[in-house]
């Protein structure tokens, strides 16, 4: 008989597919990722990013936002991988994949400005737009539909990556569950 943490393993991987489905396929498209729930859970990891970095100088303060929502999934999986914990590891890799799915239409934003920002205005009626900021700095605002694409793309492979190592993670844990029954 299979346990209830395998029962609730599948489980949690199935709304994760469900999700990747739902997100991966509209890329740039703002309405999936900023109506997820997710978008909320990640978005004061954003904001705390632009904070931790602010010694860091200008720059680092305004990237350190995108960058602190990614890093800090990362975080989780690494302390989940040092408990030995590889199924929880997997879902905060998903989660890093998420993110950067999540910023994909915000990155892609930096030059129509459209996007509404946490004040509820959206980039062209006030000044704030991380990534108009970041990529003007670089000489790169040209390139924010390219950028915003490759987040979306990369976050989409880590996702799918993710998925199919919970998969393995999950038939591993079954596998163990039959032997010893």
């Amino acid at each position: 008989m299979t346990g209830a943490t395998t029962i609730g393993r599948a489980g949690l991987l199935a709304i994760l597919a469900w999700w990747t489905a739902r997100l991966g396929p509209h890329p740039l498209a703002s309405e999936p990722v900023m109506d997820s729930f997710l978008h909320l859970v990640n978005l004061p990891f954003h904001e705390a990013g632009h904070i931790v970095f602010l010694p860091l100088g200008d720059f680092m303060k305004v990237l350190g936002g995108s960058l602190f929502q990614v890093i800090i999934p990362v975080v989780c999986a690494v302390a989940f991988i040092q408990r030995e914990d590889w199924s929880a590891m997997t879902v905060c890799l998903w989660w890093a994949g998420e993110n950067l799915v999540d910023l994909g239409p915000y990155i892609a934003d930096a030059r129509a400005l459209q996007l509404p920002l946490l004040g509820g205005k959206t980039g062209a009626e006030v000044t704030g737009h991380d990534w108009e900021a970041i990529l003007e700095m670089l000489g790169w605002l040209h390139l924010d539909h390219s950028l915003g694409m490759a987040a979306h793309i990369a976050g989409s492979v880590v996702m799918i990556g993710a998925l199919a190592a919970g998969v393995g993670c999950l038939h591993s844990q079954w596998s163990r569950e039959r032997a010893e029954a």
